[in-house]
């Protein structure tokens, strides 16, 4: 199944919270800063859009005004993004739904799968359907909803699963960020998004029509994961290692629509700078 046409992960309150979050500020401190009622802030983070208010939250947030109105208002979504060697697919866990994806040499047919969502029939069907040959599994990081089917998978290929060392995970073998992974004629970089998952990583895929870059829940169209970790290192490690690739690369995020570096240089308001 398609990430086509799924909501975008976060709205305009989910976006104000995690910033809010991330600089750990209280309703009274950020009101303070924005020059707004606590009041307006708590009914914005409720749900209730205003742009003035958004207007002045977003400096006192390290956000981008534009950005975060434009999501306010629902004025922007990311167009279909396709490339021959990539399959993403879409599946249910719990209240929300999480992206898992496959990616293939064409002429070779050997494939790399990345996470696993709340089940890995799909991926499996589709690698049946077109006689892939699974090398690799790859892991962007270990939250539950994106490792849910593992076993199953690992148990249907037969391929080895790779994870990041600083996730500790004992279903995979632990890697370096910087390793390279082949399959047939593509190279699979591996770059450290750390900061919301401990070792989130990112895999930029080359040697397809466009560059991809599987970037699990480091960054999603117009939004992030936010810092579980910390927000400093999940804001730094994505404009270092995300935001450093051309802009027609395509990121597969785990959650929400497919986007590119340069739509997220215009449309995401937790990376302001490319915006002034």
């Amino acid at each position: 199944m398609s990430t086509a046409n799924i909501p975008l992960e976060d709205n305009f309150a989910d976006v104000v919270a995690k910033a809010q979050r991330g600089l750990k500020l209280t309703d009274d401190v950020v009101a303070q800063r924005a020059g707004v009622s606590v009041a307006e802030l708590k009914s914005y983070k409720d749900g209730n859009f205003n742009e003035s208010v958004a207007r002045k939250l977003a400096p006192a947030l390290d956000l981008a005004a534009d950005a975060l109105v434009e999501l306010g208002k629902k004025a922007w979504y990311p167009p279909t993004h396709q490339v021959d060697g990539l399959a993403a697919f879409n599946t249910t866990y719990e209240d929300m739904t999480v992206n898992s994806y496959v990616v293939f040499d064409p002429k070779t047919k050997e494939a790399a799968v990345f996470d696993t969502g709340a089940t890995a029939k799909p991926m499996l069907e589709f690698v049946a359907q077109n006689g892939l040959k699974v090398q690799l599994i790859l892991l962007t990081h270990t939250h539950v909803d994106h490792i849910a089917d593992l076993k199953g998978l690992k148990a249907a290929t037969g391929a080895p699963t790779y994870v990041g060392e600083k996730e500790q995970f004992a279903e995979a073998e632990a890697f370096a960020a910087g390793k390279m992974f082949h399959v047939g004629n593509l190279k699979i970089e591996s770059r450290q998004t750390s900061g919301h998952a401990r070792g989130g990583i990112t895999f930029v895929v080359s040697g397809l029509g466009r560059r991809v870059a599987v970037v699990g829940d480091a960054m999603f169209a117009c939004s992030m994961g936010g810092g579980m970790i910390s927000y400093e290192e999940a804001l730094r490690t994505n404009r270092k290692e995300i935001f450093s690739l051309p802009d027609d690369t395509i990121v597969c995020p785990g959650h929400g629509p497919l986007t590119t570096v340069g739509e997220q240089k215009k449309h995401n308001p937790f990376y302001p700078e490319f915006q002034k």
